[in-house]
């Protein structure tokens, strides 16, 4: 029996230290190691002891015998990487570099902006370092974890699991958080930098790039971003506009612009029954309007041909799984030849045969069309007009898309604009327009300010590339701190007073954590995993309820020192 990766990686690396034959690659320090789809199990080599599994803080290793019919292409995903990659090589234990240390004794602190995996990542290994006598992570929101809670999709709980990663990472005792913390204007870098001996930015790419083409800004077309903000419970976007009653998208048809992850993502979420939507995190006002929605029919546009196409082959297989909804492939015949995983599954997929008569919803996979103009009436999105696109191979190699003058025109009355993120300036920082990125070299922005995350290399890789990401810019500023920082004049509890005295409504761990237990809570009555909490004054009231404790048998409410 040997072990297999179902699923994309989050660079985490127990399993491969757990596994005592070393047959999971790329591990750390290899290539593609934080950068790939996922990690794969060398089946020649594994012996079945299950230590990977054990290991593994997602549940993504499973034995062989226990997959699912649907789950056997990741056999073949596991065994293709090892035809190109061998790895005859092997000592017999993985190898963990030496840590290093710092040559200045410290003790110093460092100030983290953002909350979501990067920030967190980029916490954890500052925090290996005993020179380091603090860590605060700061945020805007009064919800941590970024785009792990607002970001991936509720129907794909196991990559959520990487939470318990990052509450390991909060239990640690120089760890603070300051969420509802905004900074930029009330508390600035400025203030920052008298406190910290370092201040990293770890704020993603939050905005979608533009298609460019007419109608783009009517009402019913919808950047990726908001919609799964919206069905995620993004206090921002509570109140999108996203027509999916029957009277507003009277064609049933929604179309999404782009194939990537997220596209799908977004499929999949419009087309999944609600039953299978009410065992999810799934934003419950967004919940209510997916049980009344309208739409029947889902149409992913492609600018290229399968085998260029963005979204990763674990997301492919995880689609051609479902059995509640009908994936149907749209293409030339001719572009289903290669000999590509994508390719191979896609063709799999459009030998099925899909009954007429079937009341299911569907998502249809078009491939080499391009929208060049949303049409629309009233100032609302009627259709898309589409262009077939001629592919074109560069010198390079590298497989254009070229409109062509044959168009045709989809009735749809919701169009999600999934062309990628964009970065957005950040306050203080310098930025380049053209990259959407903060400048930086391996994170230093200059000293004592740094970047990390989308922010820092644009909005490329998985949840775990931030953690090789996070480890350069981390060792940037030990460099940095060795080299010698200017000594700030505050101190962690200076820090703390500052923002208790700038931002009084602000709040720290106990206080997500209270956020966290109702959830949970409300969400156990509905026989939900949780019921998010996603208007501001809900979450700040339930934040600054102070715990209840039990102490000598009598119960205190106790209040947290900071804030």
């Amino acid at each position: 029996m040997a072990y297999v990766v179902t699923q994309s990686c989050c660079a985490d690396a127990s399993c491969v230290v757990a596994c005592p034959v070393n047959c999971i690659h790329p591990a750390p320090g290899e290539p593609g190691f934080g950068t790939t789809e996922m990690v794969y199990v060398d089946a020649t080599a594994c012996v079945g002891c299950g230590a990977c599994a054990t290991a593994c803080p997602v549940g993504a290793m499973v034995p062989d015998a226990a997959l699912t019919t649907k789950q056997l292409p990741f056999i073949d995903l596991n065994a293709a990487y090892y035809d190109a990659f061998p790895h005859a090589d092997r000592t017999p234990v993985a190898l963990v570099p030496q840590q290093r240390r710092l040559t200045r004794t410290g003790p110093f602190r460092v100030a983290v902006i953002g909350a979501g995996p990067a920030g967190l990542y980029t916490a954890d290994e500052l925090l290996k370092h005993p020179e380091v006598e603090g860590v605060d992570v700061y945020d805007r929101l009064r919800t941590p974890y970024g785009l792990v809670r607002h970001g991936v999709a509720p129907d794909h709980a196991s990559t959520k699991l990487v939470t318990r990663l990052f509450e390991a990472i909060e239990r640690q005792p120089r760890f603070r958080y300051f969420l509802g913390a905004p900074v930029g204007d009330e508390l600035t870098l400025a203030d920052l930098r008298g406190t910290y001996h370092a201040v990293v930015y770890a704020v993603g790419a939050s905005a979608d790039r533009a298609l460019g083409i007419p109608g783009e800004d009517l009402a019913g077309s919808v950047p990726a971003t908001a919609l799964v903000g919206w069905y995620n419970g993004h206090p921002d976007q509570q109140d999108l506009d996203v027509p999916l009653a029957a009277a507003s998208n009277s064609s049933g048809r929604a179309v999404v612009v782009g194939n990537g992850n997220v596209a799908l993502d977004v499929a999949r979420i419009l087309t999944r029954p609600v039953e299978v939507l009410e065992r999810t995190d799934l934003a419950p006002a967004a919940l209510e309007r997916l049980r009344d929605s309208g739409v029947h029919e889902v149409v992913v546009l492609g600018r290229r041909g399968p085998a260029q196409a963005a979204f990763t082959v674990p997301e492919l297989i995880g689609l051609a799984a479902l059995e509640d909804v009908d994936v149907v492939v749209d293409c030339d015949p001719a572009l289903l030849d290669g000999e590509d995983q994508r390719s191979q599954l896609l063709r799999d997929l459009a030998a099925r045969t899909v009954d007429p008569a079937s009341t299911r919803r569907r998502i249809v996979l078009s491939f080499a069309v391009s929208p060049v103009e949303l049409l629309g009436e009233d100032g609302r999105v009627t259709g898309v007009r589409v262009a077939r696109n001629r592919l074109v191979v560069g010198d390079d190699g590298a497989v254009r898309a070229e409109a062509t003058d044959d168009t045709f025109d989809l009735d749809a009355g919701l169009v999600v604009r999934s062309v990628g993120h964009r970065g957005l300036p950040v306050a203080d920082l310098p930025f380049d327009e053209r990259t959407a990125t903060v400048p930086n070299h391996q994170g230093r922005v200059e000293p004592g300010v740094y970047v990390v995350g989308w922010i820092k290399r644009g909005p490329v890789g998985f949840i775990g590339t931030n953690k090789t990401d996070a480890q350069e810019t981390v060792e940037t500023i030990l460099d940095d701190l060795d080299a010698g920082l200017p000594e700030p004049a505050g101190t962690l509890a200076s820090a703390a007073a500052l923002v208790r005295d700038r931002l009084p409504e602000s709040t720290d761990l106990g206080g997500w954590q209270r956020i966290d237990a109702a959830e949970r809570e409300q969400g156990a009555a509905l026989g939900r995993p949780r019921a998010k909490i996603t208007d501001p004054e809900a979450q700040r009231a339930i934040a600054a309820v102070p715990p209840v404790v039990r102490r000598r048998g009598i119960l205190r409410r106790t209040v947290s020192l900071t804030p």
